[in-house]
């Protein structure tokens, strides 16, 4: 009985000791696992919001670039991580909603093994064209593409990413028929485009400052309605309704994190998202939106984007390994 009584006194006494230093956190640095190189949205995003949160919480958060395969890499060393808010993952949907259709050995659950912490910000896609190509709307770039013999070719940054899904969704709603030319990232596409290799893309950051300059021409935005920043281009949306590609970033820790924790961590970011200066440096970094939801309408959103994209990639028929 006696042994049995120290026995619970420990285990209280250890649950006491979580308990206050989950009450105390963060009492240590922050590690912040990014799937991409240095450069780019999303490590832009990832500076930023670490700034941030340094400030508010007190404690140094550290970016750490972990790339390659897709962001399985850094989505498994999050997910392996011991689940105390000391180690995140900020990262692109593809990683959480299409690489678990796109893989036929994934080295994580990708909706079980993290944790969804928080949404930071959404972009959208444009739909942009070589300018030599006679067509200066949407609708006349789907019937010159309909009329098209042999088919127009159009560029990704690769089998299976956004890029590409978002154009084999447009083929099948708009009854068009293109082939499909992967490029290992945005840049070599872009380039492909801007030298006629290719006919067509939906690119970002990668696209803005050719269009910008005239050297690309943009004709739709891949999503359900136009947005403030580009006014002027209409939404592919309008033309097909129920069509949308938008992505966005997040913020993921390993499954079993305390609710505290991430009470925490969403309090903060929701309050650096409203910040003016944290805004304008996201718009800055390629047109990042803040994008700002509940827990509950954040799971609808990967529920929902996890089936949409399971059918695309079935339907397509990508696969990488």
């Amino acid at each position: 009985m006696m042994r049995w009584i120290g026995s619970l006194a420990a285990a209280v006494f250890a649950a006491l000791l979580a308990s206050a230093a989950m009450a105390q956190y963060p009492v240590r640095p922050i590690r912040l696992l990014v799937p991409n190189p240095p450069g780019g949205a999303i490590d832009i995003t990832a500076r930023i919001v670490g700034q941030k949160l340094a400030e508010a919480m007190g404690q140094p958060v550290v970016v750490e670039n972990r790339a390659g395969s897709n962001g399985n890499i850094a989505s498994e060393i999050a997910a392996r991580a011991a689940p105390d808010g000391y180690t995140l993952l900020l990262c692109a949907d593809s990683q959480i909603v299409i690489n678990p259709h796109l893989y036929s050995r994934m080295p994580l659950d990708t909706l079980k093994d993290l944790t969804p912490v928080a949404t930071l910000v959404s972009t959208q896609m444009v739909l942009t064209v070589n300018p030599s190509l006679p067509v200066k709307t949407f609708p006349e770039f789907i019937e010159y593409a309909r009329r098209a013999n042999p088919p127009l070719l159009y560029a990704s940054i690769g089998n299976g990413s956004q890029h590409h899904l978002a154009m084999e969704m447009l083929k099948a709603r708009a009854g068009i028929d293109l082939v499909h030319v992967p490029f290992k990232g945005g840049g070599p596409a872009t380039v492909a485009v801007l030298a006629g290799e290719v006919t067509t893309m939906f690119g970002g950051n990668s696209v803005s400052g050719h269009i910008k300059a005239g050297r690309l021409r943009a004709l739709a935005l891949a999503s359900s309605r136009r947005t403030a920043g580009r006014a002027d281009l209409p939404s592919i949306g309008e033309f097909y309704p129920g069509y949308d590609v938008t992505t966005w970033l997040a913020l993921f820790a390993p499954a079993g994190v305390p609710e505290p924790v991430l009470a925490r961590l969403r309090g903060e970011v929701g309050r650096m998202l409203a910040l003016p200066d944290a805004q304008a440096k996201l718009r800055a970094a390629g047109g990042l939106e803040p994008f700002i939801t509940t827990p509950e309408e954040f799971a609808s959103v990967i529920r929902a984007d996890y089936a949409k994209y399971g059918k695309v990639v079935k339907d397509s028929g990508a696969k990488v390994d």
